[in-house]
């Protein structure tokens, strides 16, 4: 691979920095019967990271494992069809007769899948297709409780459920997990406040039912070592603090800082050298190709909205916004207008609320804000 910053997946253990006792952790709890809930901000790789655990050989040589995203899934119908697809991808290049025993117990949903010339099925089901979710539900864990082979099943973005308007939903799978001798199970999310309600809370059904781990930023002399480590093996230098700096700029997220380093790694020429002044520039360079989708997106919320957006921004990290002192500095006509606001924000995970710390989600869109919108 010519450029070792990967920005999209998993691209196997060598552009892959560090984690090496968050890696072993995992995998220590998930072989020895354990179900996580792995939790941290969005974008700090906790997919890859489960990835790169799925990856290693005590892993992939005796379990089946999947990765399903529900982040954008609206039912639980949404989510059991997302689940039978993410299955059935990573079952089908394991050969015939491991996808074929997934889709004999899919009694409920086998007219949506369909086959190509060579033999080969693919998950085509609609949403209308599955009629009753909570029996395709049932199909499915009885597969994973028959596989022939135990089974690692991550579920991302698990907070998303709370979004949805079946009943039961929680109390649904957490029976399912409970019964379901031959999987273990990742419920990661990236809202805690919401995956700390789940998991944590008395009252809910998956209250002491997963050991919660809390994802950290990668170490900052670990992330040095790799940017540099990398720009060495390519026959490029990159200084220190470049590294350092950007480190600190995106406060460790790991996404942000890959995307700016592929960009420095691309700039630099071979026997070049990175120095702190290519830092802004490859950071404007990412932020001006977004740019007019961050235009259209400001175009498209209400004033008070954009407003609100805007004064969390130039705040940085803005704290008791629904005072009038957070009003009257940003020239927001009254206090209470910044409620409804932030409620609409926050739903559109425009923006994040860490203990009363609010900071736009996107930090490349909080730049664009802070140094491009009017």
């Amino acid at each position: 691979m010519e450029n070792p910053f990967v920005t999209n997946g998993y691209a196997g253990p060598e552009y892959f920095c560090d984690r090496v006792q968050e890696t072993a952790d995992i995998i220590d709890m998930l072989t020895n019967g354990n179900n996580l809930a792995l939790i941290s901000p969005r974008r700090y790789g906790k997919t890859d990271l489960l990835r790169h655990c799925f990856a290693q050989d005590s892993i992939k040589t005796k379990y089946y494992t999947f990765i399903v995203d529900i982040y954008a899934t609206k039912s639980l119908a949404d989510m059991v069809n997302k689940l039978g697809k993410s299955i059935l991808d990573e079952l089908k290049p394991k050969g015939k007769r491991s996808w074929t025993a997934f889709l004999n117990m899919l009694s409920s949903v086998r007219a949506g899948v369909e086959y190509d010339m060579m033999g080969q099925p693919s998950w085509n089901l609609s949403l209308g297709q599955i009629k009753n979710p909570s029996n395709t539900l049932d199909e499915i864990f009885h597969y994973l409780q028959n596989a022939d082979r135990p089974c690692l099943v991550a579920i991302d973005e698990f907070q998303q459920i709370l979004k949805y308007d079946d009943t039961n939903v929680e109390a649904t799978l957490r029976t399912y997990m409970q019964y379901c001798s031959n999987a273990n199970f990742v419920f990661s999310g990236s809202r805690r406040h919401l995956m700390g309600g789940i998991f944590s809370s008395p009252s809910r059904p998956f209250y002491q039912s997963v050991t919660i781990v809390n994802l950290h930023p990668i170490v900052k002399q670990k992330y040095i070592e790799f940017c540099v480590s990398n720009f060495e093996k390519a026959n490029k230098t990159i200084d220190n603090e470049v590294v350092e700096q950007l480190y600190d700029r995106f406060e460790g997220a790991t996404f942000y800082m890959q995307k700016v380093m592929n960009v420095l790694f691309m700039k630099t020429k071979k026997k070049g050298h990175c120095a702190i002044s290519d830092l802004e520039p490859a950071i404007n360079y990412i932020v001006d190709f977004t740019a007019p989708t961050y235009e259209d997106l400001m175009y498209q919320l209400p004033d008070k909205q954009c407003q609100v957006l805007k004064a969390i921004s130039m705040d940085v990290n803005a704290k008791q916004i629904t005072s009038g002192d957070f009003a009257k500095r940003h020239g927001i006509i009254s206090a209470s207008s910044v409620n409804s606001a932030v409620k609409a924000l926050l739903d559109k995970d425009l923006i994040t609320n860490n203990k009363g710390v609010y900071q736009v989600y996107d930090k490349f869109f909080d730049i664009w804000i802070r140094n491009y919108s009017e």
